[in-house]
């Protein structure tokens, strides 16, 4: 145009991670052409070797098979908290299969260019891995093992990443720089809208490359729909299945304005409320869905109610039935909970240690997004502070405030702007340059 964490937000952080590691946007991951329609069969039961050997499709001189696809769609299942079935593989293994053959063509790229991903960059990505969730030196491999996610589908999706980075960053170093004339264009739009009403907004773009694959890109935004309403999370499905640079945190656009966005987008954002999310929105390149997070006035003052509390939650459950002595117990591990824990990563541990690791969480909200009876609470809460126990209809909780702070209204600098706008450059730079290397492959589909 954002602890010991469970297995699926271990690989979600694959792609935050790799755009610490590089600087740059991941990748956009439009669909190849090629030859033939892409059904990759479920997972083989263990032990067969069937499908190491079996071609799912060719990129140019290099074989992908089964065994890869399946692989990578056990590393998504976990990731989009997808149910595992093979209803659900069907749906969605042609992407799946198309984004394998995009980071084969950019690996071929990369090597064509003498561009590498060395040893270090990748044992840097993974320990980057492992330490954002307190794992300890080899604990990720045995994560992967444990799920079926041979290590190498993991290591070449890192690979890929790092080495298209680098392409894209010497493409756009052979480009114009952004000159002053667009920055002060764009400083006097943001400038002018300044005050106006703004909404936060996510997006999962699905690229069209071709007439023939628009169909295509619908029923897979529709599947994406489906699979969200059932649970999945936004966040999640956006860095799997987005193929723009904001996939790296969950689909946030951050906070935008009409102007900011394409008509046709900006046209739906008006006309949705917060939490709500879009139907497939064909515009430009292709589809879009679209979750309205927040909505907030703009005004350059903001109250107190939009201060941004960064929070941990920890929940001892309790059944539906719970007896008296159960209840006695909760309250207890709650009242333990919160004279032990002297920060909010201790607390957090204890939360997927000791309570429930499903309920238990952290983020950052606004005052005023927080319920009435809860913010009373909070709002008296020092930084480090817990509070006390809170009984809740599916357990006793505890709450502690990690950070306090007022949301950034000044208007954005120089420096700022230049870097937005080369970060659209790069966008729109790496979407040519594969789709280009994509209408020159040869990609034959088997499977």
């Amino acid at each position: 145009m954002a602890q010991g964490l469970s297995p699926m937000t271990v690989i979600r952080c694959v792609v935050v991670l790799l755009i610490g590691l590089t600087g740059l946007p991941n990748a956009a991951m439009p669909a190849p052409a090629h030859r033939g329609a892409a059904q990759v069969p479920p997972s083989p039961p263990t032990g067969d070797q069937n499908a190491q050997t079996r071609i799912a499709a060719v990129v140019n001189d290099e074989v992908i098979s089964v065994a890869d696809v399946q692989s990578r769609l056990r590393m998504v299942m976990l990731s989009s908290n997808f149910p595992d079935s093979q209803e659900i593989r069907q749906r969605i293994a042609g992407q799946v299969l198309r984004t394998i053959v995009d980071e084969k063509l950019q690996m071929q790229e990369a090597k064509r260019q003498n561009v590498t991903a060395t040893d270090e960059e990748i044992k840097k990505a993974l320990s980057r891995i492992e330490q954002q969730n307190n794992m300890q030196p080899e604990q990720l491999d045995a994560v992967l093992k444990a799920h079926g996610i041979d290590r190498s589908s993991l290591i070449d999706q890192l690979t890929a990443s790092i080495v298209w980075a680098k392409l894209v960053r010497r493409l756009v170093s052979q480009t114009n720089i952004v000159s002053d004339e667009e920055i002060d264009e764009a400083a006097k739009r943001i400038k002018e809208s300044a005050n106006e009403p703004q909404s936060r907004v996510a997006e999962i773009f699905l690229a069209v490359d071709s007439p023939q694959q628009d169909e295509e890109m619908r029923r897979l935004a529709e599947r994406l729909i489906e699979q969200m309403k059932r649970g999945a999370r936004f966040s999640a499905v956006a860095q799997q299945f987005s193929q723009s640079p904001t996939a790296a945190v969950g689909g946030d656009l951050g906070w935008v304005r009409p102007e900011q966005l394409n008509p046709d987008l900006a046209k739906a954002v008006a006309q949705m409320r917060p939490g709500e999310l879009s139907p497939p929105i064909r515009s430009g390149p292709g589809y879009y869905l679209l979750l309205v997070l927040d909505r907030r006035s703009g005004r350059s003052d903001p109250g107190p109610d939009q201060a941004v509390l960064h929070l941990v939650q920890v929940v001892f459950p309790l059944p539906q039935q719970a007896s008296e002595a159960m209840r006695r117990a909760a309250l207890v591990e709650a009242q333990n909970a919160k004279a032990t824990a002297k920060n909010c990563a201790e607390m957090l541990k204890i939360g997927k240690e000791k309570g429930s690791a499903q309920l238990s969480s952290e983020g950052r909200l606004r005052v005023s997004q927080i319920a009435p009876a809860v913010r009373n609470i909070v709002e008296g809460l020092e930084v480090g502070q817990a509070s006390q126990p809170i009984v809740q209809k599916n357990g006793v909780g505890v709450i502690m405030v990690c950070e306090k702070a007022t949301p950034n209204t000044a208007l954005p600098t120089r420096d700022e702007i230049a870097d937005q706008l080369e970060r659209q450059r790069a966008e729109n730079l790496a979407r040519r340059y594969l789709r280009d290397l994509r209408r020159t492959a040869f990609v034959d589909v088997r499977v």
